[in-house]
């Protein structure tokens, strides 16, 4: 079953974080630069149908001197969104707050080193395909004040988001088997090396056949360490691999593929042939 899409007037998620409501009459927004974000340390995103994957986004914030991220009333974070930030598609938010150490003070401002995580829950967080792209990092500032009581309730909040802070490419995890037989065979006679390329589908959160995509053959004698390519496939229906070649020595035959924009690089378990 499709999971609902996120509204496109929705705010970020991590302002249910800080028990934040929608805002309200707004105050001044203080100065905040974040810079040299960097998220998963620069390499893809791969998630796949059931583990969450803890994404860890390192930052530099420079905010003013007098500024408290008290992180109860005010505070700071990272998040990755994909659309624009007038009508976000899906967004991604840590799940605790972030941790940041001072690296340097002038009279008005502080630079601070932060980390966070973000977790990518496959379940919850990733809705179709559109969302193996390209996602962008955004920094987002909240403060609220409020007054709650049995005979009065007053809320005030301030919300800003500053985009296109960076990039992270997130990809639909992949995977591949390999099956050569008979066993054993004849030196000369010809073996048969099956297999399967799948990919995670989130809108179904299972693994999907992946067709029409290239595969490269691979063979390592036994004794050796050392693949080398043998010859190029391409997947069938359902992303059903099959191939034959001449039985020449003991060893292992695996299916690697390279992976494509949206999917990520895989490689089956080698699968050992013995050759009398």
């Amino acid at each position: 079953m499709r999971k609902p899409a996120i509204g496109t007037a929705a705010l970020s998620g991590a302002l249910a974080l800080a028990g934040l409501a929608a805002p309200a009459a707004s105050a001044a927004t203080p100065n905040l630069v974040f810079s040299d974000v960097t998220v998963n340390k620069g390499k893809a995103i791969v998630v796949g149908t059931t583990r969450t994957v803890d994404v860890p986004v390192t930052y530099t914030l420079t905010r003013p001197a007098g500024l408290v991220l008290d992180n109860r009333k005010t505070f700071a974070a990272v998040m990755l969104y994909r659309g624009t930030l007038k009508s976000l598609a899906n967004e991604l938010d840590p799940d605790i707050m972030p941790t940041c150490t001072t690296t340097a003070t002038t009279d008005t401002t502080v630079t601070e080193s932060c980390t966070e995580t973000i977790p990518v829950d496959p379940s919850n967080s990733l809705y179709e395909a559109a969302d193996a792209t390209t996602w962008k990092a955004a920094g987002l500032y909240a403060h609220v004040d409020s007054t709650v009581s049995d005979d009065f309730l007053s809320s005030e909040t301030d919300v800003a988001i500053w985009g296109n802070l960076g990039t992270a490419k997130a990809q639909r995890a992949a995977k591949l088997t390999a099956d050569a037989s008979p066993e054993p065979v004849a030196k000369g006679r010809t073996i048969t090396v099956k297999g399967k390329l799948t990919r995670a589908d989130w809108d179904l959160t299972r693994y999907k056949g992946y067709p029409d995509q290239k595969a490269v053959l691979q063979f390592r004698p036994a004794g050796s360490s050392t693949y080398a390519n043998v010859k190029g496939i391409t997947s069938g229906t359902g992303g059903a691999l099959s191939t034959t070649v001449k039985a020449s020595k003991s060893g292992y035959y695996r299916y690697v593929f390279a992976g494509t924009t949206t999917t990520a690089a895989t490689k089956a378990t080698g699968d050992y042939i013995k050759v009398k």
